[in-house]
């Protein structure tokens, strides 16, 4: 298949089935402490809505599996969420497409959509050095308004969470082998995009003073690689029930978005 192909390829369906443990260490995975019970603990559990994104990865994958480019070789630069009822464990049914192809010259955007019951999910997937082969430009993004910063807090990322994520479902090598990290011009293993959008996610739930679990939307881009050990700041601009948000490690920005909770 070629790139020009791709644009509106039926994904199929998949179902899928999750347990309280597996929500479970998907919040610890996201930084989730043992004082959120309703997070940890089976007992009270409300599943951590940025789950949906982790499950819906096996469209990207499929996508990559088509054999339009180098599903390795591809980077995960933005995501979005809508949230339509809250997750529970047990089965459920997702269908994937690939939306949209664009064609920046340089580089192409891939952006595949999974959606289920629950929630529906799109993945932003760039193709770096593939470009030029004739497909339609992206409409051009609006731009980031600086923030009227109304909120701060970190995030510690310790030295194996990317190792820990990765036992959520997505089994990249670039987040545990320093030797793949190497070849992509990392240095060194980074920790998933998913995982710094669900830690972001559940932090900034206190900047409008909501439970991490009542996430109804989130839209994301990522721009810098996060490596476990590091430091999240954040900072975000309340207003009502949305926290817009910054994330930066040292100087580096390195996820922007917005959270709407209920």
């Amino acid at each position: 298949m070629h790139l020009k192909d791709l644009a509106g390829c039926d994904l199929g369906t998949r179902r899928l089935d999750f347990s309280a443990d597996d929500a479970i260490l998907y919040a610890l995975a996201v930084g989730a402490s043992a004082s959120q019970l309703e997070l940890v603990y089976e007992q009270s559990l409300r599943v951590f809505p940025t789950y949906g994104c982790a499950l819906g990865l096996w469209a990207v994958e499929a996508a990559g599996d088509l054999g339009a480019y180098d599903r390795t070789r591809s980077l995960h630069v933005g995501q979005s969420l809508t949230v339509h009822e809250p997750l529970r464990p047990g089965t459920i049914q997702m269908r994937g497409c690939v939306r949209s192809v664009f064609d920046k010259g340089r580089l192409t955007i891939v952006e595949v959509e999974v959606s289920a019951p629950s929630f529906e999910a799109g993945y932003t997937i760039l193709l770096p050095g593939i470009g030029g082969w004739g497909g339609p430009p992206p409409e051009p993004s609006e731009p980031w308004e600086p923030l009227a910063e109304s909120w701060t807090g970190t995030v510690a990322v310790g030295p194996d969470a990317a190792a820990l994520y990765r036992l959520t479902g997505d089994k990249h090598p670039v987040h545990v082998d320093a030797s793949v990290a190497a070849g992509m011009g990392l240095d060194g293993p980074i920790l998933h995009g998913l995982a710094t959008m669900g830690m972001t996610a559940r932090a900034v739930a206190a900047a409008v003073d909501a439970h991490p679990a009542d996430l109804s939307a989130a839209r994301v881009r990522f721009s810098n690689p996060v490596y476990p050990g590091c430091e999240l700041r954040i900072a975000a601009e309340a207003d009502g029930s949305t926290a817009r948000a910054d994330v930066s490690v040292g100087d580096a920005t390195v996820m922007s978005g917005a959270f709407t909770f209920r």
